[in-house]
C-alpha cells in the first residue's frame, strides 16, 4: 500500500472552530425560543400585564376626570360665598326696619304702610334669590346648640328649657349648599349640659 493511500482524505477531517461556534448558537437559539406551550404561556403572560397596566390607566383617568368635575362644581357653588355675606347683612337691615314700624303705625299711616308694603316685598324677592343660590336662613329658636353653626352670646336661667336649648336668636346664621356661610349669635338655656356637651359661651 503507498503512503498516499494511508494518508485520511479531505472529507473525514475534524470540524472547524466556526462550524463548532455556528452549532452552538443554532442550540442556544433553540434552547431560548423553547417549545410552542412555553411561547404562548409566555405571551399570555405578557398579554395580562398589559390589560392590567391599561385597567389602572383608565381608572386613574376616571378619578381624574371626577375629581376635576367636583372642582368645577365646588368652584360654581361656593365662588359667591364673600358675595353672599354681604348680601346676608343686607336682608339683616330690610329685617330690622319692617321690626322698626309698629303695627299700630301702619293702620293709622298710609304712607308708612305702603313703605313697609314695599320693604316686605324686597325681602321676599332677596330671599327667593338666595333660594336660588343654594343660600338658607337658620333660625334655631327652640332647637338645641350645634357648635358648628351656632355662636353663644350669653346663657339664660329659668328657662324652663332643657340645658343648651336655644332660647333667643340675636342674629340669624346662613349656609350655602349645606356650608356654613354666617353663624347664628344665640342665647341657650343655662344648666350644664346639652346633649352630653358643655356649652361654651366663650365660643
Amino acid at each position: 500500500m503507498s503512503e498516499e493511500q494511508n494518508k485520511p482524505s479531505d472529507a473525514t477531517v475534524e470540524p472547524t472552530e466556526a462550524t463548532a461556534e455556528t452549532a452552538n448558537t443554532a442550540a442556544a437559539n433553540g434552547a431560548e425560543a423553547g417549545s410552542p406551550e412555553d411561547r404562548v404561556a409566555k405571551l399570555e403572560a405578557e398579554v395580562a400585564s398589559l390589560k392590567d397596566q391599561l385597567l389602572r390607566a383608565m381608572a386613574e383617568t376616571e378619578n381624574t376626570r371626577r375629581r376635576a368635575q367636583r372642582d368645577r362644581e365646588d368652584a360654581s357653588k361656593f365662588a359667591v360665598s364673600s358675595f353672599a355675606k354681604e348680601l346676608v347683612s343686607v336682608a339683616d337691615n330690610l329685617r330690622r326696619a319692617l321690626d322698626a314700624v309698629p303695627a299700630e303705625g301702619r293702620e293709622q299711616d298710609e304712607m308708612l304702610k305702603g313703605l313697609a308694603v314695599g320693604v316686605e316685598a324686597t325681602e321676599r324677592q332677596l330671599f327667593a334669590a338666595f333660594d336660588r343660590a343654594g343660600i338658607k336662613k337658620l333660625d334655631p329658636a327652640g332647637e338645641p346648640f350645634d357648635p358648628n353653626f351656632h355662636q353663644v352670646m350669653f346663657e339664660i336661667e329659668n328657662t324652663g328649657k332643657a340645658a343648651g336649648t336655644v332660647v333667643q336668636v340675636l342674629q340669624p346664621g346662613y349656609t350655602i349648599h349645606g356650608r356654613l356661610l354666617r353663624e347664628a349669635m344665640v342665647g341657650v338655656a343655662k344648666g350644664g349640659d346639652a346633649g352630653g356637651q358643655h356649652v361654651d359661651t366663650k365660643a
